[in-house]
């Protein structure tokens, strides 16, 4: 597939308005020097600037013609015309071997379990289990002992290290599994929030062999997951005008799970997407 110079100059207008409509809160908040507890994290956590999301590629193997300016771009190559150049996986397999080889360990054996539905978010809850202090300032909805009561009343499932990795050591042995970063890709499944975030994750450490409207699709799964994470989790988010999802009751549990299968569903498209659009029909990176 080719694009002209007036169709690929089009798309990526059109991404970067839609990028810089996603992240205009947070760049209004930077400017003022404002934080926030819920959506700063899609900018300090994942350490990916606004530019970034901003910059449009076409993805693997579609060629842009007349476009010299991308000749030195990283992981582009020449294309089948004078000035034409093309995201080439090829190069990028080759300069970041263990990098590809991980990415798509970690997309094809995640979409190829079944999701789970039964943590209920609790890895938040976790995370502050027994804690004189916790990681964000904003105060406990439940306050300190209340919250070590819905960890204390309920069972463990994480099975994402990353958020494991944040378990205070008293929440740590209560977990079903002690995670570790190497057995991550035998363990993440389609149904944990996080592992539908990372795929914003891995969709920018892909680079240009990913289109660029499909990693804002990603960008926008992770706000979506990260509102929800954050209204299950224990804190008090009133101050910011967000309502608990309360998973320490019934409802809350259910409204937990309708959610979060939409979010699976969602993430197992965008999952198909990423490797379809980089790795495509005929291709394969190191497995």
């Amino acid at each position: 597939m080719a694009l002209s110079r007036t169709e690929w100059l089009d798309r990526e207008r059109a991404h970067q308005e839609r990028a810089d409509a996603l992240t205009a809160d947070h760049r209004d908040r930077a400017a003022r020097g404002e934080k926030h507890p819920v959506f700063d994290f899609l900018f300090t956590y994942y350490a990916y600037k606004p530019a970034q999301l901003r910059r449009w590629h076409p993805g693997a193997g579609v060629e842009l013609l007349d476009a010299p300016e991308r000749a030195s771009w990283r992981w582009y190559s020449p294309g089948s015309s004078a000035d034409a150049v093309v995201p080439d996986p090829a190069r990028y397999a080759a300069e970041k071997p263990e990098l590809a080889g991980l990415v798509e360990r970690m997309l094809r054996r995640t979409a190829a379990r079944p999701a789970q539905f039964g943590c209920f978010g609790l890895h938040e809850w976790a995370m502050v289990y027994r804690a004189q202090e916790h990681r964000h300032p904003v105060p406990l909805r439940l306050g300190r002992d209340g919250t070590d009561a819905v960890v204390e009343a309920h069972d463990l499932r994480c099975t994402h290290f990353d958020a494991f990795r944040f378990f205070t050591p008293d929440a740590v042995p209560r977990n079903r599994s002690a995670l570790t970063r190497d057995e991550q890709p035998f363990v993440e499944q389609p149904g944990c929030l996080h592992a539908g975030m990372d795929l914003y994750k891995w969709a920018m450490k892909l680079g240009p062999l990913v289109p660029g409207e499909l990693l804002l699709d990603t960008f926008e799964l992770a706000r979506d997951i990260r509102l929800l994470d954050m209204q299950a989790a224990p804190y008090d988010l009133s101050a910011w005008g967000l309502e608990p999802v309360p998973i320490e009751t019934a409802e809350g549990k259910a409204e937990y799970v309708r959610r979060q299968r939409v979010f699976a569903e969602r993430g197992a498209a965008l999952r198909s997407a990423l490797l379809d659009a980089w790795l495509g029909e005929g291709r394969s990176a190191a497995a």
